[in-house]
């Protein structure tokens, strides 16, 4: 009696078995779910760069053969080169801390015709890498910088005006550990206003002949609506995100604008009182 038992629960263990594997093989891959990799060739003697537009969460390399490594200190380039000469085929994974992933098939060359590539928008301002933020979310913080374009101005004039290039920040806006600033250039002239830099700095409020000056620059997390050159007549309005901060006492924040190869440079001065109206981003 017990070996017919068991005859028949080996039969509907390999028949479930079976069901499943059927119902697998009749159920069609859909076209659209299908995430196509990427070619890539890579060298044993150089290092090829993965520039990604948000920070790299997650690295699978199909084989032992491939060096796979975060640059130090920078959230989303990554490294790869071959641990091996002439490694067979492989595969290479990543997913980035916006949920995408991306797929590479490997192959090794001598001498690849391609060592960097930035899978990232170009944003011509922004610094091809970005360290390390712990708690801010990189695709929020692009999103409400986008919102923001469009905003109302929520501050007083804060302004500065040269040579018909009109300068000025009308708005502070906030949203858990970042600050968002709203930021429009006039071009009242013929002439195009060509982008040298923009530029976040923490100064000392007074200069001592005796003291050194004391200036810290604020890197921004995103820019929205990055452009390097305002042209005749028009205007551009642009939302940088930096890092939530405060002004301590008799220091106050500059933003600096300056013209690639010209003399149209322009500055505004920020202090504490300004900064801590910053309205919430809705």
């Amino acid at each position: 009696m017990k070996k017919i038992c068991a005859v028949m629960i080996t039969g509907i263990v390999a028949l479930l078995i079976s069901v499943q594997a059927s119902a697998q093989i009749a159920m069609p891959i859909i076209k659209d779910s299908v995430i196509a990799p990427y070619r890539l060739a890579v060298t044993y003697y150089k290092t090829t760069n993965l520039v990604f537009p948000y920070a790299i969460k997650s690295v699978d390399r199909g084989s032992k053969d491939i060096l796979a490594q975060k640059a130090k200190g920078v959230e989303n380039v990554l490294q790869v080169k071959a641990g091996k000469l002439g490694f067979d085929e492989t595969n290479l994974t990543v997913i980035t801390a916006d949920g995408k992933l991306y797929s590479y098939i490997l192959n090794y060359v001598d001498s690849p015709s391609i060592l960097n590539i930035s899978f990232a928008h170009k944003m011509q301002w922004n610094p091809e890498a970005f360290f390390s933020q712990s708690g801010i979310n990189e695709a929020e913080v692009q999103a409400d910088a986008e919102k923001l374009v469009a905003a109302r101005k929520t501050t007083r004039a804060i302004k500065d005006k040269s040579y018909g290039i009109d300068f000025r920040l009308d708005g502070i806006y906030v949203n858990s550990e970042v600050m968002y600033f709203r930021i429009k250039i006039a071009n009242e002239t013929n002439i195009n206003y060509d982008i040298s830099q923009l530029r976040f700095f923490i100064r000392d409020q007074k200069k001592s002949k005796r003291t050194a000056t004391q200036e810290v620059e604020i890197y921004p997390l995103h820019i929205s609506n990055d452009t390097l050159s305002v042209t005749g007549h028009s205007e551009q309005v642009f939302v940088f995100a930096v890092p939530k901060f405060t002004i301590p006492d008799k220091k106050y924040l500059a933003i600096q604008l300056m013209e690639k190869d010209g003399g149209r440079n322009l500055e505004l001065s920020l202090h504490n009182k300004t900064i801590v109206k910053a309205k919430p981003v809705r």
